[in-house]
């Protein structure tokens, strides 16, 4: 199945600080990953700090390589297409990871080991809102899993996770990530665990 193209409207101000339509029309960067075929990012937008410095206009921020995570105190909005797992990459898609992260800029997120519930294991220390706009999709922690299906949300608070696609049909999530950082008593846990 394949799903309908993004389309994204920024708006600005002009000289005078009357507000403007800027951009009306598809994304700049959507890129597919190719360590795990099927899989598509569509870059939205990001801001670099918090508060968001709003300018009367901006080069578009989504230009250039995808990153996986916020910057520092930065936000980032994206859509993700999620393919079903399939038996191959359930078996072997655990190899691949290193290359699929580093494809997203964030090698180190992944978090995946021989014993892993699922290839795609990640971490990331940031709060990421999750929702389901089309298909189903199910949320796996290192202890539980929840089945989400369209309107479902997830708030991912930093925990080590990954999402399996056991629908049989393609899936699209919003993610909206706001960067974040552990308390001391929970980065020391989580240190020790992994």
């Amino acid at each position: 199945m394949k799903l309908p193209e993004i389309h994204r409207v920024v708006t600005g101000h002009d000289d005078n600080g009357k507000a403007i339509i800027i951009e009306n029309g598809p994304l700049n960067t959507v890129q597919d990953i190719e360590a795990v075929p099927g899989t598509r990012f569509h870059e939205v937008w990001s801001t670099e700090q918090t508060p968001a410095l709003i300018l009367s206009t901006e080069q578009d921020p989504t230009l250039g390589p995808i990153v996986l995570p916020p910057v520092k105190e930065g936000t980032r909005i994206r859509f993700v297409d999620i393919p079903p797992d399939t038996e191959e990459f359930l078996s072997h898609g655990k190899d691949k990871m290193k290359d699929a992260f580093s494809d997203i800029g964030d090698e180190g997120a992944s978090t995946v080991k021989e014993d892993s519930p699922h290839p795609l294991m990640h971490r990331t220390e940031s709060v990421d809102y999750g929702i389901v706009i089309e298909g189903e999709m199910t949320l796996i922690v290192d202890d539980g899993e929840a089945l989400l299906k369209q309107g479902s949300v997830v708030i991912q608070r930093g925990t080590n996770h990954a999402w399996a696609n056991r629908s049989g049909k393609m899936c699209r999530m919003l993610f909206i990530l706001i960067d974040g950082k552990y308390d001391n008593d929970l980065a020391s846990k989580i240190a020790s665990h992994s």
